[in-house]
């Protein structure tokens, strides 16, 4: 007969790198995943450090090219994210709470989802850049710390936006972000945007990476579908990466906070911290 689930049980080789204080918070803390396809990483890799209360929040369901970096097993493909992952959830820890909400975030739900998080986790499609902004928006009116996160070939970057910050993701990509057009009143679209901010991370990313980023922004203008090319390995990064430095929040460990933000490779093997607006 398998042992009861026992909590303690669970986070007991965590000892030495995290305080028991440091774990009770871990533990009591509400995590936000917005984007459960790269977020399932991070859901994956905060349950086994000790998170237990979680709202997953995608819109989506399981396709079969997920499966190469998202954590998800074949039998999942068509099923929602959501539900999938809140079951990957319960199986490490059964008496985790995890909402899982079947929705992409808009103008209705936006707000209500973002007011029961401490920490919101961001991996929502860039595709949907208004999205974005007001996920942002919404957490700083309402004093949760959002983490950004996303991969980068062999490698990833996280962002880290505190809770109260003056500036927000908005004001960010505001420099990125050309004034609609003056005919027909049309905001600039996501490939303009993001075309521009990534000019920025350039030298800090793989060339492979700049390489495959111009493929699919070439095909977007020009109308096509365009899946972007991604490996496990960055996905893996990901998990890692958000989960140590929302360790460190917790512990009241030093945290580079926007504008700066963390890129790492596997190819070049160097961590940075970068400063998008320097």
């Amino acid at each position: 007969m398998a042992e009861d689930f026992n909590y303690g049980t669970l986070v007991l080789r965590n000892r030495g790198y995290v305080s028991s204080e440091t774990q009770d918070k871990i533990r009591r803390t509400r995590l936000l995943i917005a984007g459960c396809g790269i977020g399932s990483s991070l859901a994956v890799c905060a349950t086994r450090m000790g998170f237990e209360n979680f709202i997953l929040v995608d819109g989506d369901v399981v396709d079969a090219h997920n499966l190469n970096r998202q954590f998800y097993d074949f039998a999942d493909v068509g099923r929602p994210k959501v539900q999938a992952l809140e079951e990957k959830i319960l199986r490490i820890n059964p008496q985790a709470r995890v909402e899982a909400v079947y929705a992409y975030l808009d103008d209705a739900n936006t707000e209500r989802i973002v007011a029961k998080a401490d920490i919101v986790f961001d991996t929502v499609d860039f595709l949907d850049l208004p999205a974005i902004v007001r996920l942002h928006s919404s957490a700083l009116q309402q004093g949760a710390h959002v983490f950004t996160a996303l991969s980068v070939g062999f490698g990833a970057l996280v962002w880290y936006f505190p809770a109260g910050s003056s500036l927000s993701l908005g004001d960010i990509l505001a420099a990125d972000t050309p004034p609609a057009d003056p005919l027909s009143g049309a905001a600039p679209g996501y490939a303009e945007v993001f075309e521009s901010f990534i000019r920025r991370l350039a030298p800090y990313l793989d060339a492979e990476v700049m390489e495959q980023i111009a493929h699919v922004l070439t095909l977007m203008k020009d109308g096509k579908p365009c899946p972007a090319s991604q490996v496990a390995v960055g996905s893996f990064a990901i998990g890692a990466m958000a989960t140590s430095m929302m360790h460190d929040l917790l512990a009241g460990n030093p945290l580079p906070a926007a504008p700066k933000l963390i890129v790492h490779s596997f190819k070049s093997h160097q961590s940075r911290i970068v400063d998008v607006t320097a």
